[in-house]
């Protein structure tokens, strides 16, 4: 294990180089190939491609397929919402974050593995699966965003941030292309149908996460502190919320920031956890293979990412933070009415660019934003990221509800996309009330 300064700028690429190991989870199975291999499962559809049926018995109960696996996701947002805090605090205290972070990152990759025997005969299995990695990909978030005030100067917070989501975006890419390649080519690479390199996919995206993340192992730091186990120790993380909670209380800027963000999160990370399934029932694919259709539009959005990202990264620095997330919030309404009306692939690629561009600016430097915000003696990083992380995740959970309710009361997903714009519209107005300086 290499024990480099703080600022030094191996140990900032290693940090970053994470996002190339984990965001494969977010493009592979959260984006991409799962959920249209999900799709193709589950929907019992005509010869034209109408659905014929979309019902899935499971625990002797028949769920719509998009709600069995919204409601699978959802709890698993709410368990990572309790975990994270009461982790986050157990870290800070016995200064060990980073076997925590790994912990968490070989739960999720080794359910990704798990994924290859997902099918409806075993359906339990596979949603557990599914269920573990999506906690195991959140959890080890919330470590790794705490390294980041402690690895980087408050100069160099932003520009690293928006590198690691590039690094991610770029790493994810490279292999989803190597998945397209096996599903579409299958016979070339000796397969005889397309499930099997389906289900490799997930094999491979748990093998790629495992890999390339222990680079980053072997430069972070193990944590700044050093306490003994004590009968206390399960305690400590809901003290250590209490005790960012007063925090805040002192801290305007950061106070109103955090609610801000939390508001306009709950609809970013709702749209990018529903797009796919919105492409596969609400555009007219015609003569064009709709996974086909769906993963191009997804690469768009990857691509366009990284240079959303540098550039908000670029915006922020001349502009500051806030002035440039008010302006991205601006646009994530506009690309909500645009998407209300898109019916054919042209445009579902056209508002794919615009998601992608604005998706990677406004994850990156909401990120760095609070890390830059927060007070410059705080030691106990890891506990203030997890009222980060918290509030996102607990933020997902209201935002896929709401949008599974929209859709359930209208019959439509389009006007649970409409709806999402009210939480952009009060996500700008908290913005306009963030202090511009401390």
């Amino acid at each position: 294990m290499a024990n480099l300064p703080k600022g030094n700028k191996k140990l900032l690429n290693a940090w970053a180089f994470y996002d190339w190991a984990n965001s494969v989870y977010s493009l592979v199975i959260a984006s991409a190939v799962f959920p249209i291999f999900y799709g193709t499962l589950t929907l019992v559809k005509d010869e034209q491609g109408n659905i014929l049926d979309d019902t899935i018995t499971f625990l002797g109960f028949d769920f719509n397929n998009d709600t069995l696996i919204s409601l699978v996701t959802g709890s698993a947002f709410l368990v990572v919402s309790f975990l994270s805090p009461l982790l986050s605090g157990v870290a800070d205290y016995i200064g060990n974050k980073k076997i925590f972070m790994k912990f968490f990152c070989y739960l999720g990759a080794v359910s990704c593995i798990g994924l290859y025997w997902f099918s409806l005969e075993h359906l339990w299995f596979g949603l557990l699966c599914y269920f573990l990695a999506l906690i195991g990909f959140w959890s080890s978030l919330v470590f790794y965003n705490s390294y980041l005030p402690d690895i980087a100067f408050h100069e160099q917070q932003d520009k690293i941030s928006a590198k690691g989501y590039s690094m991610g975006y770029i790493g994810s890419v490279i292999l989803l292309l190597l998945c397209l390649a096996m599903i579409l080519m299958y016979d070339t690479f000796g397969f005889e149908d397309k499930e099997t390199p389906t289900r490799l996919s997930f094999v491979l995206t748990g093998i790629w996460w495992i890999v390339f993340s222990q680079y980053t192992y072997y430069y972070l730091p193990k944590g700044k502190k050093e306490q003994k186990f004590t009968k206390d120790l399960l305690f400590n993380g809901f003290k250590e919320l209490q005790m960012i909670w007063d925090k805040l209380k002192h801290n305007l800027r950061l106070k109103r920031y955090l609610t801000a963000f939390f508001v306009y999160s709950m609809a970013v990370q709702t749209i990018m956890l529903v797009a796919t399934y919105f492409g596969i029932e609400e555009v007219d694919w015609g003569d064009t293979d709709s996974a086909t259709g769906l993963i191009v539009s997804i690469l768009l959005i990857q691509l366009v990412a990284v240079l959303g990202a540098f550039l908000t990264s670029r915006s922020s620095a001349k502009f500051g933070n806030i002035q440039t997330l008010i302006v991205l919030n601006f646009i994530w309404i506009a690309i909500c009415v645009y998407a209300y009306t898109v019916t054919s692939p042209t445009q579902f690629y056209v508002t794919a660019s615009a998601v992608g561009f604005v998706m990677g600016g406004i994850q990156s430097l909401s990120r760095s934003t609070y890390s830059k915000f927060l007070p410059e003696d705080a030691v106990d990083t890891t506990s203030f990221f997890s009222f980060y992380d918290v509030s996102e995740k607990i933020g997902i959970v209201i935002g896929m509800f709401s949008y599974g309710y929209v859709a359930q009361v209208t019959g439509s997903i389009r006007y649970a996309i409409l709806f999402l714009i009210v939480f952009f519209i009060v996500g700008l107005l908290l913005l306009f009330r963030v202090p511009r300086n401390s």
